[in-house]
């Protein structure tokens, strides 16, 4: 397996498949600088103004359209081309008002899916873990580096923060992080596939087989057509709590 960590620069042989640079001559392309998503699951921004929007033709032309500060992820201008933008964010284009979510998509691995203007307002984050701040607090760790505190009146006894369990999913504004709402992980919840052979699906949760760890845990989905699929548990972002709609917009045919 070709080494992507630990060095400056990253051989184009060696980016993740999904990263539309293999056409492109040279030996080395770009690699993301440490930031909220792996390597594995995100794309630099440079490939993306230039490879995927298209508004550069050069590495060059796509610096400068960054370092001039034409596109925001997650509601905060990013200047450095390096930056790993990943799943669930938003990408916003200045001068133009266009805006994305960035979703997993089928055999592509990801997808830039065009969102209205008010949707790109928020964002949906997965919590990793949680743990207990300084005063009591609950602060919670999500799949993209941030960290939203829910703060409790009663340490010894937080209700406020119950409900809140990791793989859960919440709902926050951008770049504010205000807690809007939280969709957990269960039976009945609507969730997307972010990973494996069936990433990009999109299917309500019909039964949680726990084994060890995550990736030893199954999960059964059923999608829109009433067809069921199995995925690892830690390939599930849940995108809606049961009974309810999807928070966010989806490709054509999804879901409904």
């Amino acid at each position: 397996m070709a080494r992507m960590g630990g060095r400056r620069h990253l051989r184009t042989l060696a980016a993740p498949k999904f990263w539309p640079v293999r056409q492109r001559a040279g030996v080395f392309t770009v690699k993301p600088s440490p930031g909220p998503h792996p390597i594995e699951r995100s794309i630099p921004l440079l490939i993306l103004v230039r490879d995927v929007l298209g508004y550069a033709k050069t590495g060059r032309e796509a610096r400068k359209l960054i370092a001039e500060g034409h596109f925001k992820i997650d509601g905060r201008v990013r200047r450095n081309y390096k930056y790993p933008v990943g799943f669930m964010d938003v990408v916003e284009i200045v001068d133009t008002g266009e805006a994305y979510r960035v979703l997993p998509y089928p055999v592509r691995f990801f997808m830039l899916h065009p969102i209205p203007k008010d949707e790109a307002g928020f964002k949906l984050g997965r919590v990793e873990d949680k743990s207990t701040v300084k005063g009591g607090h609950v602060q919670l760790h999500l799949h993209d580096g941030r960290n939203v505190l829910i703060r409790v009146s009663d340490p010894a006894n937080p209700v406020e923060a119950k409900d809140y369990r990791t793989l859960g999913t919440v709902k926050i504004t951008v770049p504010q992080q205000e807690l809007l709402g939280y969709a957990p992980l269960e039976v009945g919840s609507l969730a997307i596939v972010f990973g494996g052979r069936n990433v990009g699906r999109v299917g309500r949760i019909v039964s949680i087989q726990r084994g060890v760890g995550r990736k030893g845990s199954i999960v059964t989905l059923e999608d829109v057509r009433g067809e069921k699929l199995q995925t690892s548990l830690d390939y599930v972002f849940v995108i809606a709590p049961p009974e309810e709609e999807p928070w966010i917009s989806l490709p054509e045919g999804a879901w409904k």
